[in-house]
C-alpha cells in the first residue's frame, strides 16, 4: 500500500497497554507484554483499528538483539519477538477484512535499546558503524520474513539525529525492495533532538528512494505546525506527524509530567495539521484510541 492512501496512524501502543493494566516498567518496556501477554497487544491493535487507524505499528519499538542481550536473552529470542510482533498486527488487521490496514514494523533508535532516554538527545557512546550494524540486524530479520510475518512498511521512529538517519538508510540499502518512513524527535520547533536542522534532515531523506515518508513523533503538539513546515521546506515526500499528548517525559524518574490535551482538543489540532499539509496524522506517547477517533473525524471533515 502506498503511503499516499494513508491518513490516520494509531496512537500510543505502550500507553494503551498500561491503561489496560499491563506492566511496562521493565527495561524492554512494551516488549515484555509482547513476550508474556500477546493477547493484550492484539487487543490494543484492534482498538486502534476500531478507532479509525489505517496503519498500525507493531509492538517492537524496543525489540533488538542488543536490548535482549542486556537482560540475558539470546539474539534468536529478539528475532522471534520481532516477527511475532508483525504476526500479531497482521492478525488484528485480518479481523477487519473490509478495511485495508497497513502494518508498519516499529523500529526504534539505538537509544531505545539503552532504555535510559538517550533517544531524546542522541549523544551515544558508539561508532557510526555500530549504528549501521544495530539497524541492519533487525532489517535483515524482516527482509527474510515469510509473507505471513512481513510488514507492509518499516517505521524508523523517534530518531534523534541526522547521523542515525544516515546509518538507518545505509543499513536499509541492501534490500532495495523494502520501503520505510523515518520520523524524528526534536529539541525545539526547528531542530532534531541532537541539534541538526530538521529541514536539512528532510532534504537528506528526500533523495532516498526507499524512504516513503518523513515525519516527527513524540514531540509536543504545539510544535507540530512549525516542524511540519520545516519538513515541507526540505522534502516533497508525504509528511507524518504523531506527537505525544503534550505531557513531558522525565527520563531519570521514568514518568510523565504535566498534563496533556483531551481527545477533542487533539482532534481540533489534527484538523489544522491536515490543513497545513500533513499527509498522515496519529499519536505517540499518552495518546489513546479516543484521540485517534478524533483524528479520524478531523480527516473526514478536512
Amino acid at each position: 500500500m502506498d503511503l499516499h492512501a494513508i491518513h490516520i496512524l494509531d496512537g500510543g501502543l505502550a500507553s494503551e497497554l498500561e491503561a489496560r493494566g499491563a506492566d511496562i516498567s521493565g527495561p524492554l518496556w512494551s516488549a515484555h507484554v509482547l513476550e508474556d501477554q500477546p493477547q493484550r497487544v492484539l487487543a490494543v491493535h484492534r482498538a486502534y483499528i476500531e478507532a479509525g487507524a489505517q496503519c498500525i505499528a507493531t509492538c517492537s519499538y524496543q525489540v533488538s538483539r542488543m536490548g535482549y542481550a542486556e537482560i540475558g536473552l539470546a539474539p534468536e529470542r529478539a528475532d522471534a519477538a520481532l516477527l511475532h510482533s508483525v504476526s500479531l498486527a497482521r492478525a488484528a488487521a485480518a479481523e477487519f477484512p473490509h478495511l485495508d490496514v497497513l502494518v508498519a514494523a516499529s523500529l526504534g533508535p539505538y537509544g531505545a535499546a539503552l532504555h535510559n532516554g538517550a533517544e531524546y538527545h542522541g549523544s551515544y557512546d558508539c561508532s557510526y558503524a555500530d549504528l549501521v550494524a544495530f539497524h541492519r540486524e533487525r532489517i535483515a530479520v524482516l527482509a527474510a520474513a515469510p509473507p505471513s510475518q512481513a510488514p507492509g512498511i518499516l517505521a524508523f521512529e523517534t530518531f534523534p539525529s541526522l547521523d542515525e538517519a544516515r546509518a538507518a538508510c545505509q543499513a536499509l540499502a541492501p534490500w532495495p525492495h523494502l520501503k520505510a518512513w523515518l520520523s524524528f524527535t526534536c529539541r525545539d520547533q526547528k531542530s532534531v533532538a541532537h541539534g541538526e536542522p530538521l529541514r536539512a534532515c528532510a532534504a537528506f531523506l528526500d533523495a532516498n528512494p526507499q524512504i516513503a515518508g518523513i515525519g516527527v513523533n513524540c514531540v509536543p503538539p504545539l510544535w507540530v505546525p512549525s516542524l511540519l513546515a520545516e519538513i515541507r521546506a526540505g522534502s516533497a515526500k508525504p509528511v507524518l506527524v504523531y506527537p505525544n499528548s503534550g505531557e513531558g517525559w522525565d527520563a531519570a524518574s521514568r514518568c510523565w509530567t504535566g498534563s496533556g490535551g483531551e481527545p477533542a482538543e487533539f482532534g481540533a489540532q489534527a484538523a489544522a495539521w491536515f490543513a497545513a499539509g500533513a499527509q498522515i496524522v496519529g499519536g505517540c506517547c499518552r495518546t489513546r484510541p479516543a484521540h485517534i477517533h478524533q483524528v479520524a473525524l478531523a480527516n473526514k471533515s478536512a
